[in-house]
């Protein structure tokens, strides 16, 4: 868009690479905070693809606001020897003290081990949505 628009006050974040290819100039190098940080993209579409490897599935679930609910919600994923990559918790609009986790773990929900834990997840959650399935990032240097 900055490529095309060419707005005077206007500048985008990205890689050498991208500059060289939209003919930008540019205006600062290494502006992470951390050399050790990683950009992450995602690709969404309509259309079901099938991803080639395992990777990572992707879900949001909440869990019964009651004590000890999170651990049970995680607890088959340990028993089914599933790594988390990533746990986040958001709040639910409207509903004070209640939260939704947004979890991301490697496999495919058509694997066995999966399978029965997300099983395990609907059985001691409110509400479990897959969001996708997709093979894992591959790490690009510029």
């Amino acid at each position: 868009m900055i490529s095309q628009a060419r707005p005077g006050d206007g500048a985008a974040i990205a890689s050498a690479a991208a500059a060289k290819m939209y003919g930008l100039r540019i205006l600062r190098k290494n502006v992470e905070s951390d050399h050790r940080n990683f950009t992450r993209f995602i690709v969404l579409s309509r259309k079901h693809t099938r991803p080639r490897a395992a990777g990572k599935t992707s879900l949001v679930f909440a869990a019964k606001n009651v004590p000890g609910s999170l651990f049970q919600a995680l607890a088959g994923f340990a028993l089914y020897g599933l790594n988390l990559v990533k746990l986040e918790s958001r709040p639910i609009i409207g509903r004070p003290w209640e939260y939704l986790f947004y979890l991301d773990v490697e496999g495919n929900p058509k694997e066995q081990h999966l399978r029965r834990a997300l099983n395990h997840l609907k059985e001691v959650s409110t509400f479990v949505r897959i969001l996708g399935t997709y093979e894992k990032g591959r790490t690009y240097t510029s």
